[in-house]
């Protein structure tokens, strides 16, 4: 069975990445420092990340710009008030996706957005693409936290051969799945960190779950795909795209 990022992450058989090679990556710490999460950049007041995230937390406190965890250019602390869940989001992991506003920030080149999905690739299913997948986890099923970011190349895998191992409930047309040969993989986390493609540089999945066998395993990843939700964010942030 699949389990939800187990809300401290694994970004497994990857590499370091460089200082400014992934901006719009930022590190989120619910309820001081109760649980890890990674979220994405997608506005000069917006973060996207995942439901599993945010469901039960009280504030948290958002890292920018960190290549080291805990390094960030500058830090922002934000309330529950300001945090948008997906209403349909439930226990199949379905709808994992949430949005946090946060005060306005400056872009530059540690800092920054990614740009999400064009309309025109709502039908698309990317399957065979590449993309690359980045966080802090954990490097491995034995180790702690990843003090540095982490990034993995991984290839986009047809939806029902995901559904072969997981089941109709959880991999659903709005999921997005990753091969994880050789162990290639984000598997239980970064929760809510980016998957975004190599080709084209937009965000086309937040992480949400992983095998429940440990990430290397060699099984599927699970994601969100986010341009099932273009509407609901741009009805939430007024992002035009």
């Amino acid at each position: 069975m699949p389990r939800a990022g187990k809300i401290e992450g694994r970004i497994t058989n990857g590499y370091p990445a460089y200082e400014g090679k992934i901006p719009y990556i930022v590190g989120l710490s619910f309820n001081d420092g109760g649980y890890w999460c990674g979220g994405s950049i997608i506005d000069h007041t917006w973060v996207l990340t995942a439901a599993h995230c945010t469901n039960n937390a009280n504030h948290v406190l958002i890292y920018f710009g960190a290549s080291f965890r805990h390094e960030a250019q500058y830090t922002h602390w934000v309330s529950r008030s300001d945090m948008i869940q997906h209403p349909d989001w439930n226990d199949f992991l379905n709808n994992d996706i949430a949005l946090i506003r946060i005060p306005h920030v400056d872009f530059w080149h540690l800092v920054n957005k990614v740009e999400l999905p064009s309309y025109n690739d709502r039908y698309n299913s990317f399957s065979g693409w590449w993309a690359v997948a980045s966080g802090w986890g954990l490097t491995d099923n034995n180790s702690g936290m990843s003090n540095y970011l982490n990034s993995v190349d991984v290839q986009i895998m047809d939806n029902n051969d995901c559904r072969n191992y997981y089941g109709g409930n959880y991999v659903i047309d709005n999921t997005i799945c990753i091969n994880t040969d050789g162990g290639k993989s984000s598997c239980s986390g970064d929760s809510g960190g980016p998957l975004v493609l190599h080709d084209t540089n937009r965000i086309v999945g937040i992480v949400s779950f992983g095998s429940g066998e440990g990430c290397t395993a060699g099984r599927p990843a699970g994601f969100t795909r986010v341009t099932g939700y273009l509407d609901w964010i741009r009805d939430h942030t007024g992002i035009v795209y």
